[in-house]
């Protein structure tokens, strides 16, 4: 089977271009990624078995290379880059919640990776779930599912380690650690 990488070229550059530029912001990034589209292109073409499935074939590698464009663009972030804002000391009359941020500190810590990345880029680096899901090349969906668990974690941790007294706008008042029995 001869395929002619010219004709492949005129016929979806174009295309491909705007399909990359719609799911990335820089020009420059669209034009890279789209060279670099074509170069697996040209790498890989003895591997078509079926003409007819082209479209598809080229367009999954495009999906690909978004996909690890976002991948190579992951924060490089680390635990002890949180915010240094965040107070740990309470003062009497005030909430507790400072206080206990000093423990969400060590359990966001002990979270699985993806989680623990989940909830350090959407909130201490208050990126939205969507920013949040193009670094890291996940649907919006499924960046809002990995937030959404990541949280459960998280509250399941801290109920599991302490009992909460909270007022009505869910601050919390006192807590008392459970007993280990």
């Amino acid at each position: 089977m001869s395929i002619c990488i010219e004709s492949i070229w005129e016929e979806f550059s174009r295309p491909l271009k705007d399909f990359i530029k719609s799911r990335v912001n820089s020009e420059q990034d669209a034009e890279d990624i789209l060279q670099n589209v074509f170069y697996k292109i040209i790498q890989s073409i003895d591997q078509l078995n079926d003409l007819d499935k082209i479209h598809v074939w080229i367009y999954k590698i495009t999906r690909n290379a978004i996909i690890d464009y976002y991948r190579a663009q992951k924060f490089d972030y680390s635990i002890k880059e949180l915010p240094e804002d965040i107070t740990f000391e309470s003062c009497d009359g005030m909430n507790m919640n400072d206080e206990i941020t000093h423990c969400l500190k060590t359990m966001i810590q002990s979270l699985p990776e993806k989680y623990k990345e989940a909830i350090i880029l959407t909130e201490f680096y208050n990126l939205t779930q969507k920013e949040m899901g193009e670094k890291l090349g996940l649907s919006e969906s499924g960046a809002k599912s990995r937030v959404q668990r990541a949280r459960i974690k998280l509250k399941e941790m801290l109920l599991n380690c302490c009992h909460f007294e909270v007022d009505s706008l869910g601050n919390i008042i006192d807590y008392k650690q459970k007993q280990n029995s």
